[in-house]
């Protein structure tokens, strides 16, 4: 049989089981704090806490104070209006192929002969865009032939507690009518065509306009401001096509 030589006793000190080091780490845990320390030991993982209290911010104060954005922000889409209250949308649908995450639904309508919603052939009956899925990378912009959708600089809470409430629809999109012009649908302007509104032509609602409205739907809310525009005169540009206009 081979000779076992017993356990000696670890030396004091020794990182080793049974040393002294273990010993006095237990005898330093069991040492009780001072006076001072017993009176200041319920709040004393709160010092830093309660010692910035008293120091100077450095966070923005949102939402008591707006935050600083700048020019080029890409906030909440916006579909623009011509000043004569007319919707520059006409529903080519150009901004939903150009989105890369699919967030953006239209559906195009022809304009009723002297009721019209856009100066063009069709406008947008139906728009949606759904901030679910928004990357606002602003493809869309980039692609409106128009410049009927622009990305405003608004800082919106695009939060919401559930789904239905993040998918915008037209209503909620739409800029507000120009002052001194009057909502659509109605004619117009006379003499013009879609080119001279691309071309900014229109300077805002015509008389003729405001009439139109004013025997279609006497109760607008928009006649209440509405300001008579002189017409733009009527030429050779005039006439050109959309496609001439944009080319």
């Amino acid at each position: 049989m081979t000779d076992q030589t017993p356990d000696t006793p670890r030396a004091a000190g020794s990182d080793e089981p049974g040393g002294g080091r273990s010993t006095d780490h237990n005898q330093w845990l069991r040492d009780l704090p001072g006076p001072v320390g017993r009176i200041f030991a319920p709040v004393a993982g709160y010092g830093v806490t309660i010692s910035s209290m008293f120091r100077p911010t450095v966070t923005e104060l949102y939402p008591f104070e707006p935050p600083v954005l700048m020019p080029r922000y890409h906030g909440r889409h916006q579909l623009n209006r011509y000043d004569d209250g007319l919707e520059k949308c006409i529903g080519c649908e150009l901004c939903a192929w150009a989105c890369p995450a699919d967030a953006i639904y239209v559906e195009a309508a022809s304009n009723a002969p002297g009721a019209q919603y856009s100066a063009g052939e069709r406008y947008g009956r139906v728009y949606q865009i759904n901030y679910l899925r928004c990357i606002f990378c602003g493809m869309c912009i980039e692609a409106c032939p128009t410049r009927a959708l622009t990305m405003s600089t608004d800082f919106d809470e695009l939060v919401g507690p559930g789904r239905e409430g993040l998918i915008y629809e037209k209503e909620d999109l739409l800029a507000p009518v120009p002052e001194g012009a009057v909502s659509a649908p109605h004619p117009m302007v006379e003499g013009t065509e879609d080119g001279d509104y691309y071309r900014g032509k229109v300077a805002g609602s015509t008389q003729a306009q405001i009439d139109w409205v004013r025997s279609h739907r006497p109760e607008d809310p928009s006649l209440e401001s509405a300001r008579a525009k002189a017409a733009p005169a009527s030429g050779r540009d005039s006439r050109h096509t959309v496609k001439g206009a944009l080319r």
